[in-house]
């Protein structure tokens, strides 16, 4: 693996907003960085002073565990100042505006701002009216870049490459911020994109992408090389867009039937929170297929990577 800190090109973005807007060099340079931050958490002392007197605020409208959770310790690692935002007891509820709460966290010194909202284009309007790097941590079912980014670095390090890769993409597609970044990731890096998933939640449109689009898993699955399983989003009320989670479960979950039926060293991802007995049986999300762990660990090297890009940080990370 590369451990060079210094990205293959020189980082000139100020924020992150998608994989769609990035060239292939781009993605490489994050990766790149990421690796070298990989060699920070096997220390004893898992801290190094990058970001020292930089501020990063957590400014989530959704609910999350591992992506606030993941961004907080990375800006801690990398010895930055780090605040979580609560919208639920802020000023919001008294009828403050985004923008100008935004602006106030901005006031307070605010360096990176990283930000979650169920409305598409949200961090996009918000470079628009601060200064801070502007981060997206998942806007509506747009774009999730860095959890994209740590699912290309967890295929990277653990099978060598991304090019010429076959990574299927099965279960809730039409919603999925997640599947949308991993779409443009890795078909930028020379990959095969299959998608997989009921009709109603797999939408032909996609293959406009350069995907191919399968309703049948049993079919698709001897051919990849990865396997990505996406949570069905219950909060969006998926009632009606398949009879019951047995019939969902009896045609797309993964089980270790299926899985032996699988290329042997098939690797197998899923971004969480994943719903056991729906998308995959207990025995694969936990058997040796499985990176499921890996992905967690990887997505903080990937988000010291993104906080110290975009500080606009010239010096060796470590």
């Amino acid at each position: 693996m590369n451990l060079n800190p210094a990205p293959r090109i020189p980082w000139t973005r100020k924020h992150l907003l998608g994989l769609e807007e990035l060239s292939r060099e781009e993605i490489l340079a994050i990766l790149d960085t990421a690796d070298s931050f990989h060699e920070v958490s096997t220390r004893n002392r898992k801290k190094v002073p990058a970001l020292t007197g930089r501020v990063v605020f957590n400014l989530f409208f959704e609910n999350s565990t591992r992506t606030r959770t993941s961004f907080s310790l990375a800006a801690k690692r990398l010895s930055a100042d780090t605040q979580d935002f609560q919208a639920g007891v802020s000023s919001l509820t008294k009828g403050e505006t985004f923008i100008d709460t935004a602006k106030n966290i901005e006031a307070m010194g605010a360096d990176v701002l990283v930000v979650r909202h169920p409305t598409p284009g949200t961090p996009h309007l918000l470079t628009q009216h601060v200064h801070a790097s502007v981060i997206n941590a998942g806007d509506g079912a747009h774009e999730h870049p860095t959890q994209a980014l740590l699912d290309l670095l967890t295929i990277r390090r653990l099978r060598g490459r991304i090019e010429g890769l076959t990574v299927g993409l099965v279960g809730d597609i039409g919603h999925s911020r997640v599947a949308r970044s991993n779409i443009h990731g890795l078909l930028k890096l020379g990959a095969k994109v299959i998608l997989c998933g009921p009709p109603t939640l797999v939408p032909r449109s996609l293959e406009r992408l350069g995907c191919t689009v399968s309703n049948n898993l049993d079919e698709v699955l001897p051919l990849c090389d990865v396997v990505n399983v996406l949570r069905i989003q219950f909060e969006r009320d998926q009632k009606a867009v398949f009879p019951s989670i047995a019939e969902y479960f009896r045609l797309y979950g993964l089980t270790a039937a299926r899985v032996e039926r699988a290329k042997s060293d098939l690797l197998l991802l899923a971004p969480g929170p994943i719903n056991r007995g729906v998308e995959l049986t207990p025995e694969v999300a936990d058997g040796p297929h499985s990176a499921i762990l890996d992905q967690v660990t990887n997505g903080l090297a990937v988000r010291m990577a993104v906080l110290y890009l975009v500080s606009g940080q010239k010096t060796d990370p470590r």
